[in-house]
């Protein structure tokens, strides 16, 4: 709030000083009409260490992108087992890992294919392989839609079922793996497993804090909480005591089914739900095809690249942010006369970095000067 000795018979301005520099953010689309994306149906993205992004199609196979150049790998032009991709997995030697939905797993190094399914692998079923995850010994984790998790060390196979193991349920969706090297697996129907290569431990709805029992994605953040994307009981966090949960009635989650989940260099969760929401653990934000340049209300997937940059795919392309948001978010600013004096009030959130506002006026709206200063009072919504 500030007060000024001023008649308000000019425009006021109100600017900030961050610490550090901020760019604004940018949306940049690609789709099958503008780029050489094989497909607007995504169902999966992935970077490697060269930067290069490989697209997950379903039914029209692979694209990478260089940042420039676009390359397509389907059936007919290379050794791919399926153009309906599921998931890719990329591995300390570039391998690209790549599941389908019902020619097995396909194993790119960059010139040679080699295909593992039911018939010349210990894969038990169906071809169809929903998640890929690779452990810190380079073992291959593969979620095999009715098979139950198949894991591969380059040589051998073991194939984990609930009929030889804890595992729940022979339907897993997604998997991940914590730095102590334990699997976390989520299950259509039974919840989430826990496997530290001895013990396995069940949690679902009745016996701990979950919200729901669909789970659709992991993330694990470098603190070891792990993030549970649910169908219909929203976010949840496990910290390993505690479970918090984040839905349309306590959060500024926008839907209560989440497909995917990723996490920025700041910490900050990328969620996908009804558009693309964003929390930094106090705020939320959300992004949806009327108020940026996402494509579609309902992402399939979230990419954060090493330089920061958010690729979200979806039904109608690719968008991409790039950029950071400014480091203060204005809620409100108003104004009025009150007697000789102007007050002005205006309140913030997420105002980080930042030194303090300076408040300008003008009578042309061209030309402004300086006529009050306000330092920063901290963080969020701040008045």
């Amino acid at each position: 709030m500030i007060v000024m000795n001023k008649k308000m018979k000019c425009l006021l301005l109100l600017t900030f000083f961050p610490l550090i520099g901020w760019a604004q953010e940018t949306w940049t689309t690609f789709t099958s009409g503008n780029s050489g994306l094989v497909s607007n149906y995504i169902s999966t993205i992935q970077g490697d260490a060269n930067g290069n992004k490989w697209i997950g199609t379903t039914g029209n196979g692979v694209s990478k992108f260089d940042g420039n150049n676009w390359t397509t790998f389907t059936t007919s032009n290379s050794g791919l087992s399926d153009n309906s991709i599921k998931c890719i997995a990329i591995d300390a030697q570039g391998n690209k890992w790549i599941g389908t939905q019902g020619g097995g797993i396909s194993k790119f190094d960059g010139s040679n294919w080699t295909t593992y399914n039911t018939s010349n692998s210990p894969i038990p079923v169906n071809n169809i392989v929903y998640s890929i995850a690779i452990d810190l010994i380079g073992n291959k984790w593969f979620a095999i839609w009715g098979g139950g998790i198949c894991k591969y060390d380059g040589v051998n196979w073991t194939v984990y079922t609930p009929s030889n193991s804890g595992l729940t349920s022979v339907y897993v969706q997604c998997i991940a793996i914590d730095a102590q090297g334990a699997k976390w697996f989520g299950t259509y129907n039974n919840g989430v497993v826990k496997f530290d290569g001895t013990n396995w431990t069940s949690y679902t709805t009745s016996n701990s804090g979950l919200s729901a029992n669909q789970i659709q994605s992991i993330l694990i953040d470098p603190a070891g909480n792990k993030w549970f994307g649910t169908f219909g009981g929203g976010l949840c966090k496990f910290d390993g005591i505690n479970w918090t949960v984040y839905n349309t009635g306590n959060s500024g989650l926008t839907s209560n089914t989440v497909s995917s989940v990723a996490i920025d260099a700041s910490g900050r969760k990328w969620i996908s739900a009804l558009g693309l929401c964003r929390f930094d653990g106090t705020s939320w934000i959300t992004y949806t095809p009327s108020n940026s340049g996402l494509l579609s209300y309902s992402p399939n997937c979230i990419l954060v690249d090493a330089q920061g940059n958010r690729w979200v795919g979806n039904n109608n392309g690719i968008s991409e942010l790039s950029g950071f948001p400014l480091s203060v978010h204005l809620l409100s600013f108003t104004g009025q006369t009150k007697d000789k004096d102007n007050l002005l009030i205006w309140q913030t959130s997420d105002e980080q970095n930042n030194a303090g506002f300076e408040v300008e006026r003008s009578i042309d709206a061209v030309q402004f000067e300086a006529i009050g200063q306000v330092q920063s009072k901290g963080y969020d919504n701040q008045t």
